[in-house]
């Protein structure tokens, strides 16, 4: 799944390596196609709307769930975007009111509360629950801040056992009520955050590549643009002046 430039995090995150001499490979799995115990050290899967959430949903499941929970439990990197942390959950109630079995990588719900409901739209500053982000990154401009769009009809939940991945400054995040934003289970995240999430953050960016490398530093980086983008981005919202 992909929308709203999901894609670019992945991009994100090779050019990162390759600029470090780190060597990163990319495989790209479909519908029917297996996810390999072990094989890799980080995985990724991005959001979509409704009708491609319940194509793919049965195939995630049956096919991927169980390598994913395993990776999970073993602390691989996992990153879910919006269609796809809704899928982590334990189950999502869609527009039509359908509700579809989710992984149950996180403890979580999502419940959309129909089409006549506003949808949560706009631009999201949030500041990490746990902000342990690399040492090489705390130069960076703003390490413990994520910036970027959410457009999301369902509103989401986390039950007892769930741990936010952080906390709403300014936007909607999981509910719109409780200030909460994503999730985290070990090193598994989920978030709303688009945009792309991860070339405005690149201490989060970061973050998940030192986890994934069982690294604490990372060579930093010439990170410029990046970060202007990232202060365009609160200044948006008027966090920053």
């Amino acid at each position: 799944m992909n929308i709203y430039g999901d894609r670019g995090n992945v991009l994100c995150l090779t050019r990162r390596c390759r600029e470090r001499g780190i060597e990163a490979e990319v495989n790209e799995l479909g519908a029917g196609e297996t996810l390999t115990d072990g094989a890799h050290h980080l995985i990724f899967m991005g959001g979509a709307q409704d009708r491609e959430q319940q194509r793919v949903v049965a195939d995630l499941r049956r096919t991927k769930g169980p390598a994913l929970l395993e990776a999970a439990d073993a602390g691989t990197v996992i990153l879910a975007v919006c269609g796809a942390y809704q899928l982590f959950g334990t189950h999502y109630v869609a527009a039509s009111g359908e509700r579809l079995e989710g992984l149950g990588l996180f403890d979580c719900w999502t419940e959309h509360p129909g089409p006549a409901d506003d949808r949560l739209i706009g631009n999201v500053v949030a500041t990490l629950a746990e902000p342990a982000i690399p040492t090489s990154s705390r130069d960076g401009g703003h390490p413990f801040t994520m910036v970027g769009f959410e457009n999301h009809g369902g509103r989401t939940h986390l039950g007892a056992a769930a741990q936010p991945l952080a906390h709403v400054r300014s936007g909607y995040g999981n509910n719109g009520k409780d200030g909460t934003e994503g999730a985290r289970r070990n090193n598994a995240f989920g978030t709303y955050i688009h945009g792309s999430l991860l070339p405005k953050n690149p201490a989060f960016a970061d973050m998940l590549i030192a986890l994934a490398l069982g690294v604490d530093e990372l060579a930093p980086l010439d990170d410029e643009i990046e970060n202007a983008a990232h202060t365009a981005a609160l200044r948006l919202v008027g966090r920053l002046r």
